[in-house]
């Protein structure tokens, strides 16, 4: 009798251990992040990370937040330690985290540097492609230990991705610029997240191969590339695509294919950005039907 009492003793505690295992993922620098236990006090330094940890179902670990992290309506309520370029260091220690989430291309290195000086498991997150959004989700769910949420969310991003690419893959290519603002110029290269939205629903970046992320362009260049499709977001104090249509000989506004997307939808990689994606293919299905016309 004494034997087994110590049998299931020893049980229980073996669980009681395994139940407080270290847990460790790889980040989207390639770096192994582990927390002791799961994450109960987590600090996001991005709007799209603040979406990816409530995707996870880690909502309300979320003890701080920076500016513009306002989807869903209940990161409205995080108190806020700064943007993501500048945040209060002081404040971040006083919230005593267990993890911090930054965004890699965001964040200025000096102040990633300061933070990782404090010691606390700091989690990279730099999607570049759309199943890295999904990849995010789940990683993060297992540090803050809420996989029940986080896999089938998920599982679900993924889903949706593989069915747009089934539905659009063999589709007609349709060259395309993206603009992400006008004064000055800026688009984005083949390696930005967008860019895969793109090549997923058969369009090509007319700017793809440029070596910067965030590129600066000419009317000229864009004139000379000559896109079938132009795509902007509808923003305040912003010209949007209206700007192009003096400029007949585009085939873009020739064909009538001068298209406005929703920014917070396409511009942050978080789980809406598949939302982005589905208007995006059917923008680019709209202009193969202008074709001919």
């Amino acid at each position: 009798m004494k034997r087994a009492i110590n049998i299931a003793g020893a049980l229980l505690l073996a669980a009681g251990v395994q139940a407080h295992a270290a847990i460790t993922v790889k980040d989207d620098a390639g770096v192994t992040v582990t927390v002791a236990q799961p994450a109960r006090r987590v600090i996001s330094l991005a709007p799209h990370v603040t979406e990816l940890l409530f995707a996870a179902g880690g909502g309300s670990h979320v003890v701080g937040v920076v500016s513009y992290s306002d989807f869903p309506p209940a990161a409205k309520k995080i108190p806020e330690i700064g943007s993501n370029r500048d945040v209060d260091l002081e404040r971040i220690m006083a919230m005593k985290p267990d993890l911090i989430v930054v965004w890699r291309h965001g964040s200025s290195e000096r102040q990633i540097e300061m933070l990782q000086k404090l010691g606390i498991p700091m989690f990279h997150s730099e999607p570049q492609q759309l199943e890295d959004i999904a990849d995010n989700v789940q990683k993060l769910g297992h540090l803050m230990g809420t996989d029940a949420v986080a896999g089938p969310a998920a599982a679900s991003l993924r889903g949706r991705i593989a069915s747009l690419r089934s539905r659009y893959a063999q589709r007609p290519v349709v060259r395309s610029f993206y603009q992400v603002w006008d004064k000055p110029l800026y688009t984005l290269n083949g390696r930005h997240i967008v860019s895969d939205a793109l090549r997923l629903c058969g369009g090509e970046n007319i700017f793809g191969t440029l070596p910067v992320t965030a590129p600066v362009v000419s009317i000229e260049a864009v004139l000379q590339e000559n896109p079938e499709a132009i795509f902007a977001t509808a923003e305040k104090n912003y010209g949007g695509v209206s700007m192009w249509k003096p400029y007949r000989t585009l085939t873009a506004v020739r064909n009538g294919n001068l298209f406005t997307v929703d920014g917070n939808l396409l511009n942050r990689a978080g789980p809406r950005m598949v939302d982005g994606a589905e208007q995006l293919c059917e923008k680019l299905e709209l202009a193969r039907s202008h074709r001919g016309k």
